[in-house]
């Protein structure tokens, strides 16, 4: 073994034994050299490891400091499990949120998007070079729904690589997830019928419930194991409901995957009572550690649930291109999505078909993964250095956000507001919610790059806050 490596399983075990306590100042560089006789760069190497792992943190011109435990978050004040809301009204404060990430001067902790710096942009773009040479006026009918085939084909080789048998023809291409989580939506609702999602949950969601007429009912969601399977059951035999929206993987804002065995679960109670599963799983692909976790599709054996992903989060946001796995709903999805948007842009299907054609795409999935992880540890030791006593993170392994819990009497929009005055953006917990359990909430986005810039920004919204509380 490595002599860094060596020093790193050495502070690893006098942290798990509390020889050093969180919070407490480890031995300097110089220090450490004399203690365990290795050179200062061995010395550097582990204290980096430890870092990045985030076992320990740094403090400029301070030195090295053990990290806080594992935070947490409590329940919001005024704690309900199950919430209902007969009429959801929530586009116009998301709206102006999404807007003001968009103009440049403003550092963008509230955005959606990873950095788009990350995407193959080069390769995505001489793919697009490639098939406009030979589009054909025919191209335009042979992309109207269910898609490309050769795009299909692609993606339901996909599925196989995880032992899931998902047919072409049961896969619709879309204009991103969003399209193809709302035509879902559509295809096993009617105006007025009863829908389950999160709480906190995915701020589409509420606007897609906002616009097509639904009632939502609420389930408190744990931020570490998700959605209360007990609480679901109860809200299934107490309401007509006729679809549950759920995030399974990387769930946003909270970051949460559930288990395994809380997938298979959450089907078969699903499928009991007739209810169809909705699953956004557009950040699947972005998760941390050697093995992707499986969809909750992967359990579904009465063609009940309708898996919903997107190119948008780890290759192209620009190209709008996403799909379902719609099983026997894809005719129905397939006639809805003629009367709306009529198709997704056939050059872009192409390009993408194109594109994983050549077999990069794991590669650059692989590469995205691992910066997004180092972004993401860098983030959080800066957020735990400047946030004050009493904010609490949600850390995940996976994605590029982190939920962040401040002390009860700070308002987070008050504080998006305050922040944007600084041009920092960050998403407010009234965003992802109908009430205002998570008013003292906010989402961080950590895919960008880390420098001065950043640091500071952090530093100011630690002090935004420690004047508010």
């Amino acid at each position: 073994m490595a002599k860094y490596l060596q020093l790193v399983e050495q502070i690893q075990a006098q942290i798990d034994a509390e020889v050093w306590q969180p919070g407490e100042k480890l031995p300097s560089l110089r220090d450490q050299v004399s203690l365990s006789g290795m050179s200062l760069m061995t010395v550097m190497h582990a204290y980096q490891v430890l870092e990045s792992q985030g076992t320990i943190v740094s403090r400029p011109q301070s030195g090295y400091y053990v990290a806080p435990r594992a935070e947490f978050l409590s329940q919001p004040v005024n704690h309900q499990k199950v919430q209902l809301a007969e009429a959801v009204d929530i586009n116009s404060f998301i709206f102006d949120v999404l807007q003001a990430c968009r103009d440049p001067l403003i550092i963008p902790f509230g955005s959606a998007f990873p950095d788009p710096e990350l995407f193959p942009q080069r390769q995505l773009m001489r793919a697009l070079n490639n098939v406009s040479h030979s589009l054909t006026p025919g191209d335009a009918i042979n992309n109207l729904p269910p898609g490309n085939e050769a795009l299909r084909k692609t993606l339901a080789r996909r599925y196989a690589q995880q032992g899931i048998t998902v047919s072409p023809d049961e896969i619709v291409i879309t204009n991103g997830a969003m399209e193809a989580l709302s035509l879902s939506l559509q295809a096993v609702t009617e105006p007025g019928d009863w829908v389950v999602v999160e709480n906190p949950t995915f701020y589409g969601a509420l606007q897609a419930i906002e616009r097509l007429k639904l009632k939502a009912v609420a389930i408190a969601t744990d931020p570490q194991h998700g959605m209360d399977l007990n609480e679901l059951e109860q809200a299934l035999k107490r309401w007509p409901v006729k679809a549950c929206w759920l995030m399974t993987n990387q769930q946003n804002p909270v970051g949460f995957t559930l288990s395994r065995e809380k997938k298979r679960a959450l089907v078969a109670l699903l499928a009991a009572h007739q209810v169809a599963l909705i699953e956004d799983d557009v950040y699947s692909e972005l998760y941390f550690g050697a093995d992707k976790p499986l969809p909750a599709k992967a359990f579904d054996r009465h063609g009940s649930v309708l898996h919903c992903s997107s190119f948008s989060k780890n290759l192209v946001a620009g190209f709008r291109v996403g799909w379902v796995a719609a099983g026997k709903q894809a005719q129905r999805i397939q006639r809805l999505q003629l009367m709306s948007t009529l198709s997704t842009s056939a050059p872009m299907q192409l390009a993408l078909a194109n594109y994983l054609g050549n077999r990069s795409y794991d590669s650059h999935l692989r590469k995205l993964r691992q910066v997004l992880e180092q972004r993401k540890n860098l983030a959080r030791q800066s957020l735990k250095r400047h946030l004050p006593y009493g904010a609490k993170i949600n850390d995940s392994r996976g994605g590029y956000f982190l939920w962040i819990e401040l002390p009860g009497q700070v308002n987070a929009t008050q504080l998006y507001y305050r922040a944007l005055e600084h041009n920092i953006s960050i998403a407010p917990g009234s965003m992802f919610s109908s009430g205002q359990q998570y008013a003292n909430y906010f989402r961080f986005n950590t895919s960008w790059p880390w420098d001065s810039t950043q640091e500071a920004a952090v530093a100011i919204l630690g002090g935004l806050i420690a004047a508010m509380m």
